[in-house]
């Protein structure tokens, strides 16, 4: 049996993804308002900077990976216009429905699917930019997604990963004591779930270090890597361009 990380558990490698499944079904009708109460509004700065980085332009194709509610598919359709594409995907249906709704009162219809990342339903070149936002560190295979990523991409195209990442050192012990104390207590209070936020502050400790997500990029195929530290390294936005 091969074994992976949930968290600070382990299970088997085929179990994973149904337990990621079962945390983000529980807080999809509740995601936003916690993702505004957990980062005091920051992460829509994060998501316009990363937008900005994307730098789509009229007539683009655009892929949003743990797309979610659609705040990247959202931004993204704004900057391609009438004749690009976007497509705005999540391997999780309570998440992507909670954000095809949100798309559809904001009057936009974006192509909305059902998405393994690590088994991309696109053809090779295809893509001018793809994203992942706060979703890469709940994937099994990470390495894998990111070959998948680079393979559907046009040379010359961007991935871009926003995710959680490796704080400044100074702020370390402060940084802990908030994920393990406070965001457990504000999902059971709003969202009814402090399981599920313990799990996002243990998913977090368990992920990838900048530099470390760096190389795993160069390796999955990208000529080029970089990261930018957001928030003191609270988060990292990781850019690799197919060459």
């Amino acid at each position: 049996m091969s074994s992976t990380h949930f968290g600070f558990k382990t299970v088997d490698e085929k179990e994973k993804a149904k337990h990621v499944r079962g945390v983000f079904d529980s807080v999809a009708s509740k995601y936003d308002i916690m993702n505004d109460l957990m980062s005091a509004g920051l992460h829509r700065v994060w998501k316009a900077y990363t937008v900005q980085v994307a730098n789509l332009k009229e007539g683009d194709r655009a892929l949003d990976i743990a797309g979610g509610t659609g705040d990247l598919s959202l931004a993204f359709s704004k900057k391609v216009g009438s004749t690009g594409q976007v497509f705005h995907t999540d391997i999780n249906e309570a998440m992507l429905r909670t954000g095809r709704d949100r798309l559809v009162n904001e009057g936009v219809l974006l192509p909305t699917l059902v998405c393994d990342a690590e088994k991309l339903p696109f053809p090779n070149n295809y893509f001018n930019v793809v994203s992942v936002a706060f979703g890469l560190r709940n994937m099994t295979h990470k390495d894998a997604a990111l070959r998948e990523m680079c393979r559907v991409l046009k040379p010359g195209g961007k991935l871009l990963v926003l995710e959680f990442s490796k704080v400044a050192k100074p702020l370390e012990k402060a940084y802990d004591w908030y994920s393990f104390n406070v965001l457990p207590k504000l999902g059971k209070w709003v969202a009814g779930d402090d399981a599920s936020y313990r799990y996002l502050a243990e998913s977090i400790r368990m992920h990838p270090g900048q530099e470390e997500l760096k190389a795993l990029m160069k390796n999955a195929g990208f000529g080029h890597a970089e990261f930018h530290n957001l928030s003191a390294g609270v988060v990292a936005l990781h850019l690799g361009i197919k060459c």
